[in-house]
């Protein structure tokens, strides 16, 4: 049985105070901008972080009505309510610091005992509350706090203007995606059968190999925003349609209605657009060498098309240093990625019965392990 720790619960508390805070820097953001008279930078900052609440908040409240079928139709009313005016992930957390509490500190789990006895079953409550969470989070991060970083990182760029709530913004970006990438992960480990422990050195692999290659990708697409707004737009719908495509190929079965099936397979596309996403839990050594090789063919040739169409900005500093970090953020995160799935990838430990790659493929059907809808949300 696997436990919530007191190491999780301060996790837990430590994404709490950051999300919060990413509110607060949005808000404070948008209206630097506004005061400025940039009403464009403004509105485009608060339509990120309007879309990114309503569909988590979307998805929030489908997860509670799934979950409290059959109970009082009353709690639910309440529940879309609260959902309507977006606070829903602030129930979600209450939740969690609730049952949290009680399984890291009041708690004490036994390995042999069922999940039905009380502690045990604390346990499994808080690991369930904050897995739905760290899945909200991952929505929340692609669907607003890297495009924004990608915004935020263009202006720098673009107009050369520094200032403190820019650099606050861009450090929130980071600290978010830091966040979401690891307490993902950490679920996943959680709701594996066989697995390892994910200690603190495969931690911060996996940590590197997402936000050094997501930099990578922001920087270039940052770059060919400067050459081209429109050249920009293009290639991110083109990507998008790539992504959804797939997952119209794959047949995920993440939700039970067809409209939330789709919506979440739009989402998933545009998370396709920043980073991997396995989202049938099968192998997944030919498509991530296709999809990182991709960036890299994607990423060299914009810094050869500004060579042949810009040939006078490689001279400039900002250009030169943007580059530099581009093409090292993209090596390095490549390496830390073939370091992660080569050493601490849940295949390179687990049995093959039990894989994760392969407990959603055709022969596993039948023995899958139910881990809930977790099982069909997986990102490596």
């Amino acid at each position: 049985m696997m436990k919530f720790t007191k190491q999780n619960f301060i996790f837990l508390v430590g994404g709490i105070i950051i999300y919060i805070v990413d509110i607060g820097v949005d808000f404070w953001v948008a209206s630097k901008y506004f005061s400025q008279g940039q009403y464009s930078w403004s509105i485009l900052i608060l339509c990120f972080r309007g879309l990114s609440s309503l569909i988590t908040q979307i998805f929030s409240y489908e997860w509670f009505k799934n979950d409290w079928e059959g109970t009082d139709t009353g709690k639910l009313k309440w529940i879309f309510l609260v959902h309507f005016f977006q606070c829903g992930i602030f129930i979600r957390y209450w939740f969690a610091l609730k049952y949290g509490c009680q399984a890291a500190f009041k708690q004490k789990s036994s390995g042999d005992a069922s999940e039905t006895d009380p502690p045990n079953f604390i346990q499994k409550q808080a690991i369930d509350v904050v897995t739905d969470i760290n899945m909200l989070r991952v929505f929340n991060t692609f669907l607003e706090t890297t495009p924004q970083l990608f915004v935020q990182i263009y202006i720098l760029m673009e107009h050369s203007k520094n200032n403190f709530c820019q650099y606050a913004a861009i450090i929130m970006s980071f600290c978010g995606i830091s966040f979401s990438t690891v307490d993902y992960q950490i679920s996943l480990r959680e709701s594996l059968p066989d697995k390892d422990e994910f200690h603190l050195l495969p931690k911060l692999v996996y940590l590197f190999y997402k936000l050094l290659t997501i930099t990578s990708w922001i920087l270039s697409i940052s770059l060919i925003t400067l050459l081209s707004v429109r050249s920009s737009v293009i290639l991110l719908i083109f990507l998008w349609i790539c992504g959804f495509s797939w997952t119209l190929k794959q047949h995920t079965t993440f939700c039970k209605s067809k409209k939330m099936e789709y919506l979440y397979r739009t989402v998933v596309g545009i998370i396709l657009i920043f980073t991997f996403f396995n989202i049938k839990g099968r192998k997944t050594k030919i498509c991530v060498s296709i999809y990182y090789a991709t960036h890299t063919v994607v990423t060299l040739g914009i810094l050869f098309l500004y060579m042949f169409w810009k040939p006078a900005i490689i001279k400039e500093i900002h250009f030169t240093i943007v580059s530099i970090l581009t093409v090292l953020s993209l090596v390095l995160g490549i390496i830390f990625l073939v370091v992660y799935y080569g050493c601490f990838h849940p295949t390179a430990y687990c049995r093959p019965q039990a894989c994760p790659d392969e407990v959603d493929g055709e022969a596993g059907q039948k023995d899958r392990v139910k881990t809930g809808r977790f099982q069909n949300f997986i990102m490596q």
